[in-house]
């Protein structure tokens, strides 16, 4: 019965931060610039220092991060008007759906149709906004002995992370988006997660997302040519 409550208040704590989060969205758009660049997704992009590190650069980009870790792509669907559309970005760069992997009962075509939901929202809402969809990063099991995490590997491999991927590339092209792999510097030999840059086995320390971010920058540059705002 105790395991039960504690899994039940730490639901629950998970849900009032997700709302805090969102609070603090709401309030903090009112200031934000209409049209610029926007992260969204889960804790992986949350996570993502992308402001920092464009920042190290001197590169001339407005970039909103509105990740939300631990979200769903039900939950993102929900929380839509905060993430991404009271921004009105131009450009949008979207991570969203690893956590769905997390379980025995995960669909793939299920999670691919929420989804598919949240661009046709944001499609309709939006239209002329440039959508960039992002590859499942991967994951690297052998790096954390513990028992949750592992559990986590049990259905969040990087198989499955794949084959979600190539589900994702295929709603780009429904979309008309572009589909983003930035995932060659951040493999080891195995094709998993390396070691250095993880820190426990899923999320990253600064140095992998600069992997990350040398492979997104050509696409940033050009954004900043064609789009003179920028």
């Amino acid at each position: 019965m105790m395991d039960q409550d504690l899994q039940r208040w730490f639901e629950e704590q998970g849900r009032r931060e997700k709302e805090t989060k969102l609070e603090r969205f709401r309030r903090l758009n009112r200031f934000a610039r209409r049209g610029q660049i926007v992260f969204a997704g889960s804790s992986l992009m949350e996570q993502f220092p992308i402001n920092e590190l464009l920042m190290d650069l001197r590169l001339p980009y407005t970039v909103y991060n509105r990740g939300v870790g631990g979200f769903t792509t039900g939950e993102m669907a929900d929380a839509l008007e905060e993430c991404v559309l009271a921004l009105e970005p131009a450009h949008l760069f979207l991570n969203i759906g690893t956590n769905d992997l997390n379980g025995p009962d995960y669909v793939e075509e299920e999670m691919l149709g929420r989804y598919r939901d949240i661009l046709r929202r944001i499609r309709e809402r939006l239209p002329e906004v440039r959508l960039y969809l992002l590859a499942y990063y991967p994951v690297n099991p052998e790096v954390s002995g513990e028992p949750f995490m592992q559990e986590v590997f049990r259905w969040r491999t990087n198989e499955r992370i794949k084959s979600a991927s190539q589900g994702v590339r295929g709603l780009s092209e429904e979309f008309g988006g572009e589909f983003l792999d930035l995932n060659a510097g951040l493999l080891d030999e195995k094709g998993q997660l390396k070691a250095e840059y993880t820190i426990e086995g899923m999320h990253m320390y600064a140095d992998g997302y600069w992997q990350v971010l040398e492979r997104l920058l050509p696409k940033l540059r050009e954004i900043a040519e064609t789009d003179h705002k920028y």
